[in-house]
């Protein structure tokens, strides 16, 4: 396979040990949130975010205050996005069912899929407010039935964003919560004395969230580990530059360290590209972050063919791909590894990350070869449960468990069929003896 990196990005050794700086500071702040309790959450608040409040959680008349503030056009669109997540995510949801079989005579099996019965939802804030955020954790949680919704968001300027607290009171939150960074994911997957503990933390974040609730998965649920956004464009020449360059650059801003990468059998294109990315960077005006992240994370890979792009995309199983060629339903029939697809030149990232209905809350870190993105099977833990109903189903399972129990050595196991074939089918099988 011939690849040519045109452009490389910043070396993964370099990337460790900032990972390193970050998995020990957040170390130190969880155990600090357990130990202390509110008194953590309040210094921390006021540290990181300057703010100090008897009580992190929004009032009633505060939430209807912020969602006052928001101009009718925004509100307009808020309830348009709302819509089209709500409709997917209620197609998703009607596609799983309950079931029950009889197996056997006798013999029923079944599960049920019940939601989680609370979430955390966190919702960014920092550099940008992330208002979508909150439609995609908090709405789909309740369209899976989530009876206890807590959503938390950092202030913005001092209080909260009214936007982002429209979209958690539109999208079904119970709680919602003025705090930011690690002190919000850690007050709602520990719990203080003010707020009780959740049992799933679903969301987006920076480094330090996203360390957060990796440290914290096991004491609760989470969604998935993140890291930073990515961005892929697998292309050919049925594109041009700018529509190339626009749609990296677009994702780059999102934080100093988000990779962008281009994989193209195009050289022209791919050097057009570069060319178009410094215009760009002149006049975009988040280009301050975005510039960092193209020249620290970006990347331009250059491939023979189309198998040789397919090959590096799905071993790179970045979070956002964009498939831009002759020949887009061969690469979703071929893709396997990735966070979701972006199909075809009138498609792009930004319409998934906001409004057209699928989530952006996505595997990054190459998450994408064994997990998807959040949706509402997420909320949703998949129950078994069995049920014998008849004298001779209970003996004959019984004989068989009887023999399987006593291949691996598990006497007591085996006693509890053999007691059942004693009972329910008449046959008196000796204590410690597999049932014949």
């Amino acid at each position: 396979m011939t690849v040519t990196y045109l452009k490389t990005a910043k070396p993964e050794a370099e990337r460790a040990e900032d990972d390193a700086v970050v998995r020990r500071t957040v170390e130190q702040t969880l155990t600090d949130i357990e130990t202390r309790g509110d008194a953590a959450i309040a210094d921390l608040s006021l540290k990181f975010d300057r703010v100090s409040r008897p009580s992190f959680r929004l009032t009633p008349s505060e939430v209807e205050a912020a969602i006052q503030q928001v101009a009718p056009r925004d509100m307009e669109d808020i309830r348009f996005a709302q819509t089209q997540i709500r409709r997917f995510a209620q197609e998703q949801r009607a596609s799983l069912r309950d079931i029950e079989v009889e197996t056997l005579p006798g013999v029923i099996l079944g599960h049920k899929n019940i939601p989680v019965q609370s979430v955390g939802c966190y919702v960014p804030g920092g550099k940008f407010p992330m208002v979508a955020s909150a439609h995609m954790s908090v709405l789909t949680a309740q369209v899976a039935g989530v009876p206890r919704i807590v959503a938390s968001a950092p202030p913005v300027n001092g209080a909260p964003h009214p936007a982002i607290v429209a979209a958690m009171h539109l999208g079904g939150a119970h709680e919602i919560y003025l705090l930011g960074g690690m002190q919000a994911v850690g007050a709602m997957a520990i719990g203080t004395p003010t707020i009780d503990p959740v049992h799933m933390l679903v969301g987006p974040g920076n480094a330090f969230v996203a360390e957060a609730k990796r440290q914290l998965f096991g004491r609760v649920g989470i969604d998935l580990f993140a890291g930073p956004t990515e961005t892929m464009l697998i292309v050919d020449d049925t594109v041009d530059a700018e529509l190339c360059a626009t749609d990296l650059l677009g994702q780059a801003e999102h934080g100093y360290n988000s990779p962008a990468c281009l994989i193209t059998t195009s050289r022209k294109l791919a050097e057009w590209t570069l060319i178009e990315i410094d215009r760009l960077l002149n006049i975009l005006p988040t280009r301050d972050t975005a510039a960092v992240s193209w020249r620290d994370y970006g990347e331009v890979i250059l491939c023979d063919t189309h198998d040789e792009m397919l090959a590096v995309a799905n071993d790179m199983a970045y979070e956002h791909v964009q498939v831009m060629t002759d020949r887009d339903d061969w690469y979703l029939e071929k893709m396997h590894s990735y966070g979701a697809l972006f199909l075809g030149p009138r498609t792009n990232v930004a319409n998934g990350d906001k409004v057209i209905g699928t989530n952006h809350t996505l595997p990054t870190r190459k998450a994408g070869r064994y997990t998807g993105g959040l949706w509402v099977g997420k909320f949703l833990k998949t129950h078994s449960y069995q049920r014998v109903t008849t004298d001779a189903a209970a003996a004959m399972i019984g004989e068989h468990g009887s023999r399987l129990c006593m291949l691996e050595g598990f006497v007591g196991h085996a006693e509890q069929c053999n007691i059942r074939v004693r009972r329910y089918g008449g046959r008196n099988v000796p204590y410690g003896v597999a049932a014949e």
